[in-house]
């Protein structure tokens, strides 16, 4: 397979094209018409620290369909009692920059760089990029964020200081973006964590077809608010 180098144009190649790691392309830039345009094609950049900038497309892909989320009993209470306060786009610098800080279990370091921060907090700027976030007592304790494009939610980090801070976080946002009617939450690659929440992975071509047809709907630019 081959891997492409990007250069200044913004064009990307077939994502088919990916070779079984998924990778695509190396090379490019972070500027937000080339990231919204790689997201819109089934697209996304991993930054590895000390190499090019690297441009993915997995296959398969993991998606949670909003109306197929599952929610554990014990899960459910906690969402149900209310423990943090649920909101969107109010700190979305802070959800990125503790999303990068926070050690996950068998991960060394993170691929969250600082041009990754600066790249997502420009186009939170725009209305494309959001955060949904658990708070208790003033402070936030929880979260994730991602990109919004047409009816497709793309989720990229998640942190919790606080035990299942950011899972009533997630839920919150599912709850949501289905009352939205949006179709497709993209959530990359496989974890167990995910699966339990009901994502599956679908075949490449198959996330690529339900990403088209996604997009066909307006895009909900921010900031956003909740209403369930």
């Amino acid at each position: 397979m081959t891997v492409y180098r990007l250069g200044a144009t913004l064009g990307f190649p077939d994502p088919m094209e990916a070779d079984e790691s998924g990778l695509l392309a190396v090379g490019g830039d972070l500027e937000p018409e080339r990231v919204l345009r790689a997201y819109r094609e089934g697209i996304f950049p991993w930054p590895v620290v000390a190499e090019p900038l690297l441009w993915f497309s997995p296959d398969p892909r993991m998606v949670l369909v909003p109306g197929e989320l599952h929610v554990g009993r014990s899960l459910r209470k906690r969402v149900r009692r209310g423990d943090f306060e649920f909101r969107f786009d109010s700190d979305f610098g802070a959800v990125v920059e503790r999303c990068a800080a926070i050690p996950r279990p068998g991960e060394v370091g993170t691929w969250i760089t600082p041009a990754i921060c600066r790249a997502y907090e420009r186009l939170h700027e725009l209305g494309y990029a959001h955060s949904a976030e658990s708070w208790r007592d003033g402070a936030l304790v929880g979260g994730l964020y991602g990109v919004s494009l047409g009816a497709c939610f793309f989720g990229e980090s998640m942190f919790a200081v606080e035990a299942d801070a950011s899972k009533v976080a997630f839920v919150h946002l599912v709850e949501q973006l289905q009352a939205w009617e949006f179709e497709l939450i993209d959530c990359q690659v496989h974890t167990e964590h995910l699966e339990r929440f009901g994502a599956v992975e679908w075949p490449r071509a198959r996330f690529l077809e339900a990403l088209r047809h996604a997009l066909v709907a307006p895009t909900r630019r921010g900031p956003w608010s909740v209403s369930v």
